[in-house]
């Protein structure tokens, strides 16, 4: 069973989780008011006291008064956050001490303890030809356990289909929220586009980690090697050097186009590699995020 990796834990479980946009409920701990928050809809002025967030001061309204004021909400309900993993045949590929899946759930898991911790709520699905597992939004420490145990069942034989499986999951996640999408992205860029175009339009906040073995990025093989095809492609037997250039020149393209795509869509882009260190790079991405 994939269980969060204590290492990676340790870094990012004192990381708050911030929402960027209209998501229905921010973390529990940030809430400096059982019923007003940072979220959603505007309810209300009322006077700065120090301690308060500046991020929140309405500057009109200070121009027109020289006196500081925040910005005021509706009252928030719990994130759900949302963990869609790849689980096809090509994210069982690895070169170095873990495959892609494996780096997929980590961070699936590590992200899910801490968003439960918060006191919100996660639900996971597994994408491999369709929707292998679908567990709806809920909190609580075994949460946790029965995302690790779907997880635990993959990857499976054939390719994710990750467009169309986010067409089915845009109907199904419920109302606004945050999802992780966690996919080595080898399908077809227009069809991964619209499938995250349709779960923006449902208003979720939207997370993009895109996940690579080394080798993948790097592509280190200088000798006559034979390439063992996954998701029912061919094995190929081939000089890597006179294919190298084209390799990464295509690899750049799609990646290129799907971050030009996320960026069209305010999605977050964010690299894994199998040789780096998680926690490193969750810890470093979430800091990020709440300095926006």
């Amino acid at each position: 069973m994939p269980l969060p990796d204590p290492q990676v834990l340790a870094r990012v479980d004192r990381l708050e989780l911030e929402a960027r946009q209209f998501v229905e409920g921010y973390l529990a701990g940030r809430h400096r008011s059982p019923r007003h928050g940072f979220a959603v809809e505007f309810a209300q002025h009322r006077e700065y006291a120090p301690g308060d967030d500046i991020k929140h001061i309405d500057w009109k309204v200070f121009g027109r008064t020289e006196r500081f004021h925040l910005k005021q909400y509706e009252q928030e309900t719990n994130l759900v956050a949302w963990l869609l993993v790849d689980a096809s045949d090509s994210m069982g590929f690895g070169t170095r001490l873990r495959t892609k899946y494996a780096l997929a759930c980590s961070a699936a898991a590590a992200l899910g303890y801490l968003v439960l911790q918060q006191a919100d709520c996660v639900g996971l699905a597994t994408l491999a030809g369709g929707l292998r597992s679908f567990l709806r939004g809920a909190g609580g420490t075994h949460q946790l356990r029965e995302c690790c145990r779907a997880l635990a069942d993959g990857p499976y034989p054939g390719p994710a289909n990750l467009g169309k499986n986010l067409h089915e999951l845009a109907g199904r996640t419920g109302r606004r929220g945050l999802v992780f999408v966690f996919s080595d992205l080898l399908d077809d860029v227009p069809d991964i586009l619209t499938g995250l175009q349709h779960v923006r339009y449902q208003k979720h906040d939207v997370v993009l980690f895109h996940v690579l073995d080394a080798a993948e990025i790097d592509f280190p093989f200088r000798h006559m090697t034979l390439f063992r095809g996954l998701e029912a492609m061919p094995e190929v037997l081939t000089d890597p050097i006179g294919v190298r250039e084209s390799y990464l020149k295509a690899l750049a393209e799609h990646t290129g186009a799907i971050q030009d795509g996320c960026r069209g869509m305010e999605i977050d882009y964010v690299r894994l590699r199998t040789d780096a260190d998680l926690g490193h790079d969750l810890a470093a991405y979430l800091q990020k995020r709440l300095g926006k």
